[in-house]
C-alpha cells in the first residue's frame, strides 16, 4: 500500500496498490488562509480526483483547520 504524508510528516495508507508509484504533491487551501501540501504516492496514471481525495482525507483526519473540499481549489503536481 502507498501512503499520503500529512503536514506533520505522518503517513496514512491509501487505496493505491500498484507497486509502480510516483510522488505527487497536492496543495489544499484551508480556512486559515494557509495552503497545506501533501505527498501522495500513486501510479503515473492515477486519477487526479483520487489524489485530491487522498490528500483531503489525510488533512481532514489531522489537527489542522478545515481545508477546501473543492477539487478546483487544489494544485496537483507530479514530481519528476
Amino acid at each position: 500500500m502507498h501512503h499520503a504524508s500529512d503536514a506533520t510528516g505522518h503517513n496514512r495508507k491509501t487505496s493505491f496498490t500498484d507497486m509502480e508509484s510516483r510522488c505527487w504533491l497536492v496543495a489544499l487551501p484551508a480556512i486559515d488562509g494557509r495552503q497545506y501540501v501533501y505527498r501522495v504516492y500513486a501510479p503515473d496514471d492515477a486519477l487526479l480526483a483520487d489524489l485530491f481525495w487522498d490528500a483531503w482525507h489525510c488533512h481532514d483526519e489531522g489537527p489542522h483547520p478545515r481545508a477546501s473540499d473543492l477539487f478546483d481549489a487544489a494544485v496537483i503536481e507530479k514530481l519528476a
